[in-house]
């Protein structure tokens, strides 16, 4: 059945972590869900009716350096994007993730962990098949030097992402990553990254409080901070494709399209996501066809680094 069939976990998974932003102990257990039930996230140290919280872009409430979902009655989980990657990218359709804090562990600031807990205890399909958003018109939205758009692309999703910053070791970046046949794994990899002089900044606005360089890569200057340097000379253009699968996961299903954005986001990815999927004439629902793939078999991508 494999591609054509929605898919769960095998098993429970168990993980344990600190919040990057908060900076508390969260302990998480992701279990396996029936068919259509999607991504649930429960908040287990809340004594509430209401402790549920779908994976949906229409349940972000913020996106303010990582993506929060609210429900109805405000019950919150906040940096779900690199846990809601792994999903998309391993093929996890159904799951609920149980949770005893408001945020989900960073880990070492990328998806690694999460992927390979899923990969160990691995995946079965269940009875009803996938549904793909497939792209029918192109639609854009441009907030000032900031832009995304996606339009139609045959049975396969293309990220193509620029990073723009006057740091002179990150400079101009652009990716373009073909899910159907890149490397997943190097995307996977890619941990979250910021400015060492902005690092006040964010922590006055009560975010960041568990960064440290574990979990995070720290540029000054010309200088990375962290001993270990990066992983892959595109990290960090890698780690903003990571973020944007992640984020494109909550339309829960996988997406037929090309997305292409400069200088984009949490916040503009959701405002495109709000935008497309409001109006029924730029989508449709299709099936998914045995010769889309297993991505972790191919081996395809294509990389642009601008002033390197």
């Amino acid at each position: 059945m494999s591609a054509n069939y929605q898919k769960t976990l095998k098993d429970n998974i168990e993980i344990s972590g600190v919040g990057l932003h908060t900076g508390q102990k969260v302990n998480l257990k992701i279990k396996p869900a029936d068919s259509n039930v999607g991504i649930v996230f429960k908040r287990t140290d809340l004594d509430v009716k209401n402790n549920f919280i779908e994976a949906s872009y229409k349940n972000v409430s913020s996106a303010v350096l990582c993506t929060k979902i609210s429900n109805s009655d405000g019950v919150s989980v906040s940096t779900i994007e690199h846990l809601m990657a792994a999903f998309y990218g391993e093929n996890i359709d159904n799951a609920i993730v149980e949770i005893d804090a408001e945020e989900v562990p960073i880990m070492d600031g990328s998806a690694f962990d999460f992927v390979e807990d899923i990969r160990s205890v691995g995946t079965e399909d269940q009875k009803h098949k996938k549904k793909f958003i497939k792209v029918l018109k192109k639609l854009e939205i441009v907030e000032g030097n900031k832009s995304i758009s996606i339009e139609p692309l045959s049975k396969d999703l293309i990220i193509d992402f620029e990073i723009v910053y006057k740091n002179p070791l990150i400079r101009t970046r652009r990716k373009e990553f073909k899910i159907g046949s890149g490397d997943i794994n190097s995307i996977y990899n890619s941990r979250t990254f910021c400015l060492y002089e902005d690092i006040d900044k964010i922590r006055n606005m009560g975010l960041a409080k568990g960064g440290s360089l574990k979990n995070a890569i720290v540029v000054n200057g010309n200088k990375i901070l962290n001993e270990d340097g990066l992983r892959n000379r595109h990290e960090f253009v890698e780690h903003k494709i990571l973020d944007c699968l992640g984020d494109l996961m909550l339309t829960g299903h996988r997406v037929y399209g090309y997305l292409k954005t400069s200088q984009g986001g949490h916040q503009l990815t959701n405002t495109l996501l709000r935008k497309f999927l409001s109006n029924k004439e730029n989508w449709e629902f299709v099936n998914s066809l045995e010769s889309q793939t297993n991505t972790k078999e191919n081996q395809y991508t294509r990389s642009i680094a601008v002033n390197e």
